[in-house]
């Protein structure tokens, strides 16, 4: 058999950097020799296994069963295996350990917080690295993590009704405009938003005198003309419609008119008076300060790369998220911005990633703009899946990513609980696989020589019952222990100095950023988990809430929510929560969160439909909007009495399509006159819930409606080509302009 020396000769000789660790990795190799000794080095493997790293062939789990190995394995081979493939991550393993940073002790939950260079480590009682965000330490290493993460992953996750834009609701307040005089309004809608203070761009905005509405670039269908001729007085066919940024000046009433255009689209914020257009690849600030002659004070344009993700608008400052397709290989440093003269990039060093290993498709970058005059500044990247989630508090930005659990652990108790099919040799030797100091791709690399090596014992007899004993129960494992497969890691970021001040792990998967919400220190979380492997799809999913501290970890937790369900929309209002899960029925669940190491289901209703979409009227009065069939259904849910919660009224529009199913920018309610506006794609509907009574008070036809807001008693509805003014006294038409 090989010595140490011979082996680390052979891991040298693929990287030389491990030299610079050599007592680190030799402890390694000889661990990883001393579960198999028994067995001699094939030389004809060795140079199969060559020709399969110039290959670098990657190794599929769901193939597991099915995958056959050309060569006999065997004995210390298979640990050789393990090292001489991964050799590179080695390198990652031992640079994470024995660092010098100063560590943190939380004696509670037994778990060491590591913290340097902005990011965080967190380590058991034994040091063993079991979670951590931290920086790349070389290009070549994010190259590496880049090649691992997109390797043997299990399909799992879930099917969700998501919101385009990623925030969560929250009620559309009035500005508190009382300045004096005859031309200033008394009261002005402003977007439905995420957290109030916190703006979000939208198509649509004002600063209670002028509107700055972004239409969409369009064609007007109609017949094929030879010659253009006026047909009911339109000139037919009529031109392309070239989208533009439309200003129109709204206040006073009697001043309504369209006031100048910008020639850019997009969505739209308003920083004092500086409106800032969002055009696909270009960020435009625009001085309105006189809104008849806008004039273009900054640009920054983004590379071709680098695409708009989100952006918020807090204390004077955008807070831009940004996302790039991650390839491995592709150009490092990463370009971000072109200012004037000025590039901005981002370093692979300066990007932080998960420790564990997660797929990686985009790497996300966090800037800040000043809408004055543009500058904008790199503030923090990190490398995430499409389905990452970021949430914005007035303290934080939260990251979320979902990944695959330990599934070496979850091998090992499922042979443990199921010793019958394998024997206590197979059981003792996975247990040591799972615990050596590997990549999860390692383990399982070895894990797969492992079950082959238990194949090729078997006869054709008792293979057969070997398969279907292992399709049977692993099915029935699977399900009994699905919080186990799916975990979301999130990190907590500091706004005032971007650094990572928290990590913490969930189960399950967040369907979008209506799953989480801050509240007096604590972050809540509403999950979903569900099987999805080895060709087991299984429909019994279920729902869990979590509650976290300020240190992410968890203190309260209800678990099992909607059986057989999956969350269609979650809202948390103060120490309440609101859950939707959805299949065949809408289960309305209503949470009492005001103890966040306790947290209870107070009540639950059940009703058709679902609400993709909740909003609070009141304290007590919840608003729903989703479907019912094919139909757009509105539902007034009473949740005075938490433990009998009542749907007191609702209203199924003729209409299959609602905007407030995409966004919740389309959803708009004025306290002042018990009503709420809501798209269709019929026309636009204005709803009274006056004594808890959905009531249709007023419809509007002949408009693709779109948004609507309110100066003083006016009601404002938006649509693609024109304009109509309601007046909310009476709700009878006062103005209507052309686009």
């Amino acid at each position: 058999m090989k010595n140490v020396e011979e082996i680390l000769n052979e891991l040298y000789s693929i990287e030389p950097s491990l030299r610079d660790k050599e007592a680190e990795v030799k402890k390694i190799v000889q661990t990883l020799l001393e579960s198999r000794p028994e067995i001699t080095i094939d030389e004809n493997f060795i140079n199969q296994l060559r020709e399969k790293l110039l290959k670098k062939r990657s190794f599929s789990i769901q193939d597991f069963f099915s995958k056959k190995i050309n060569f006999t394995l065997s004995g210390s081979v298979i640990s050789v295996v393990v090292v001489l493939i991964f050799a590179p991550l080695l390198y990652y393993y031992i640079n994470y350990k024995d660092n010098g940073s100063i560590l943190i002790e939380n004696t509670e939950n037994n778990v060491e917080i590591e913290k340097k260079d902005g990011g965080i480590i967190k380590m058991d009682s034994s040091k063993k690295i079991i979670a951590g965000f931290v920086k790349f330490k070389s290009e070549d290493e994010f190259n590496k993590y880049l090649s691992q993460s997109s390797q043997g992953y299990f399909e799992m996750g879930i099917v969700g009704t998501r919101m385009e834009t990623m925030a969560l609701e929250a009620p559309s307040a009035p500005k508190d405009i009382n300045v004096g005089g005859a031309t200033t309004p008394d009261r002005v809608s402003e977007t439905n938003v995420q957290v109030l203070g916190i703006d979000e761009p939208d198509i649509l905005k004002t600063d209670g005198k002028e509107i700055y509405y972004s239409s969409q670039n369009r064609y007007y269908p109609g017949p094929i003309i030879m010659e253009r001729e006026i047909i009911g007085g339109k000139i037919m066919p009529p031109d392309y419609y070239q989208a533009k940024t439309q200003i129109i000046k709204a206040f006073p009433i009697d001043k309504f008119a369209k006031e100048s255009t910008i020639d850019k689209t997009g969505n739209l914020l308003l920083s004092d008076n500086t409106l800032v257009v969002f055009e696909n690849q270009v960020i435009y600030g625009y001085d309105v300060s006189n809104p008849s002659s806008p004039k273009e004070k900054w640009s920054v344009k983004l590379d071709s790369r680098n695409q708009i993700d989100q952006a918020r608008l807090y204390d004077g400052k955008i807070y831009l998220v940004t996302k790039n397709y991650t390839s491995r290989g592709g150009p490092c440093p990463m370009p971000l911005f072109e200012k004037g003269n000025e590039k901005i990039s981002v370093k692979c060093i300066d990007i932080y990633h998960p420790i564990i290993s997660v797929p990686v498709n985009n790497t996300y970058h966090i800037s800040t703009i000043n809408p004055l005059n543009g500058d904008i500044k790199k503030e923090i990247s990190f490398v995430g899946s499409y389905n990452s989630t970021v949430y914005m508090s007035k303290n934080a930005l939260y990251v979320a990513y979902s990944y695959n659990g330990d599934y070496l652990e979850f091998f090992h108790n499922f042979f443990k609980e199921n010793s019958d099919i394998v024997s206590q040799n197979i059981i003792e030797r996975l247990g040591k696989i799972k615990n050596y100091d590997l990549s999860q791709e390692a383990k399982m690399a070895e894990f797969q020589v492992l079950m082959q090596e238990l194949e090729n014992s078997l006869s054709d007899d008792e293979k057969l019952k070997f398969d279907n004993e292992m399709q049977n129960r692993m099915e029935s494992y699977a399900k009994k222990h699905k919080r186990d497969l799916l975990k979301t890691d999130i990190a907590k970021i500091n706004i005032s100095n971007f650094k990572v001040d928290a990590l913490g792990t969930i189960a399950g998967n967040l369907l979008n950023q209506f799953s989480l919400d801050e509240y007096e220190g604590n972050l809540r979380l509403a999950t979903t988990i569900r099987v999805n492997m080895w060709g087991i799809d299984s429909r019994e999913s279920e729902n869990d809430i979590y509650v976290m501290d300020g240190d992410l970890k968890i203190t309260g937790s209800i678990k099992g929510l909607g059986l057989d369900e999956r969350i269609y929309s979650a809202r948390f209002v103060e120490d309440k929560g609101y859950l939707v899960t959805f299949k065949q029925i809408d289960p309305f669940f209503v949470l009492d969160l005001s103890d966040p190491k306790n947290p209870k289901v107070k009540g639950e209703l059940k009703i058709p439909g679902y609400s993709s979409y909740l909003h609070p009227i009141s304290k007590n009065k919840i608003l729903g909007v989703g479907k019912e069939g094919s139909n757009v259904k509105v539902s007034l849910f009473d949740v005075s009495d938490p433990a009998n919660p009542k749907e007191a009224s609702k209203y199924n529009l003729d209409d299959y399509w609602s905007e407030i199913l995409n966004t919740q920018h389309a959803f708009l309610i004025d306290k002042k006159h018990n009503v709420f506006f809501m798209p269709g794609s019929k026309g636009g509907y204005v709803f009274s819930y006056e004594n808890d009574n959905l009531t249709l008070k007023r419809a509007v036809s002949n408009i693709q409606a779109k948004r609507a807001l309110f100066i003083n008693d006016y009601l404002y509805i938006v649509g693609d080509d024109k304009i109509v003014v309601l007046d909310e006294v009476n709700w009878e038409k006062v103005k209507e302009l052309d686009l």
